[in-house]
């Protein structure tokens, strides 16, 4: 039986979460359908600006993502430290951008006076709308339906869009939210739809390496997408927030994986590695197996075989789930 969101998601545990939704019978609502002859490829665009925009309102940092013809990736960070800073202020404003908030906040938002027990009231409405702006589950609701809305509303019909529930995996440590990142911005490439990152369209790695084609220092948190969670470089004394690799990195490791998937002999490895695969001492032949079969291979909880089952003991789970894969390729 499937686990409630409350029991798999715990910012305790890990801020990293990887989120895939599926459009309904695995119709292809988002691309080319060969069957029909129909193209929706317009509405990759349309989940794509939509992640971004939610970002850009949630306290929920977009790190990657992936849009397919009928499913899309996204591996978000909750940004716990920014909810909890926002003033009444900012959260009302916010939250107004995603729906109409009420008669208090309202009046708030218009100067209006409030008395004390109309203030006191609101200020549990905020702290409610404030945790809200940090919940994945929030932020994939309004993206899933203003998606299924605009998509009805364009076939004039109703029903279903995307499957039941999004599936949602935990990314414990370094290794698997680099793997888990890899795996999704390779998404195109796997698929054999592009040939290389930079033309991979709706993808968060086409992204960041446009713009580091734009700036001196590309490696510079302040030089980055705007748009993604920033890249701050390899872990140490007084790290700022952002993703614990060097942006370059990164986009070297993704330009070698995905050559590894487009040679003909299976496995075949390059000379050289990416230092990234060093610094997080994992074997070749392991990241390439994850990188193709991450979503697969992988439970609802992903890292190391210490970081999981610390995990599931602050989740309350009475066995450790996907043990003896993680032990495998997380050393």
């Amino acid at each position: 039986m499937p686990l409630p969101r409350y029991a798999q998601i715990s910012l305790a545990a890990t801020p990293y979460y990887h989120c895939v939704c599926r459009c309904v019978r695995r119709s292809f609502l988002c691309g080319l359908d060969a069957a029909t002859g129909n193209s929706f490829e317009h509405r990759r665009q349309w989940i794509e600006d939509k992640l971004i925009d939610l970002a850009q309102i949630f306290c929920i940092e977009l790190c990657a993502y992936a849009v397919m013809s009928n499913h899309y990736h996204a591996v978000l960070h909750i940004n716990q430290t920014q909810g909890l800073s926002l003033t009444t202020q900012q959260v009302i404003e916010k939250w107004h951008q995603l729906f109409k908030g009420s008669l208090l906040s309202q009046r708030f938002q218009r100067n209006e006076q409030l008395t004390n027990a109309e203030l006191a009231a609101l200020d549990k409405q905020v702290e409610h709308w404030r945790y809200r702006l940090m919940d994945i589950s929030w932020y994939m609701r309004c993206m899933n339906e203003a998606i299924a809305r605009q998509s009805n509303q364009e076939d004039n019909c109703t029903g279903r869009f995307w499957e039941g529930r999004y599936k949602c995996q935990a990314l414990l440590d370094e290794a698997a939210l680099a793997a888990c990142m890899a795996y999704v911005d390779l998404n195109p490439i796997r698929a054999a739809i592009e040939n290389t990152p930079e033309q991979s369209a709706h993808t968060s790695i086409k992204k960041r390496i446009q713009k580091a084609k734009t700036v001196t220092t590309p490696n510079h948190p302040q030089q980055q997408s705007k748009a993604l969670m920033a890249f701050a470089g390899n872990p140490r004394k007084n790290m700022p927030q952002g993703l614990p690799f060097r942006l370059t990195d990164y986009i070297d490791l993704v330009d070698w994986t995905g050559r590894i998937m487009r040679d003909d002999k299976r496995g075949h490895i390059k000379h050289s590695l990416p230092p990234i695969l060093e610094r997080l001492n994992i074997e070749p032949k392991h990241w390439h197996y994850m990188t193709r079969h991450f979503e697969s291979q992988f439970k609802t909880l992903v890292g190391s075989a210490y970081k999981l089952k610390q995990t599931c003991r602050q989740l309350g789970y009475s066995r450790t789930p996907g043990i003896k894969t993680c032990q495998q390729y997380f050393p």
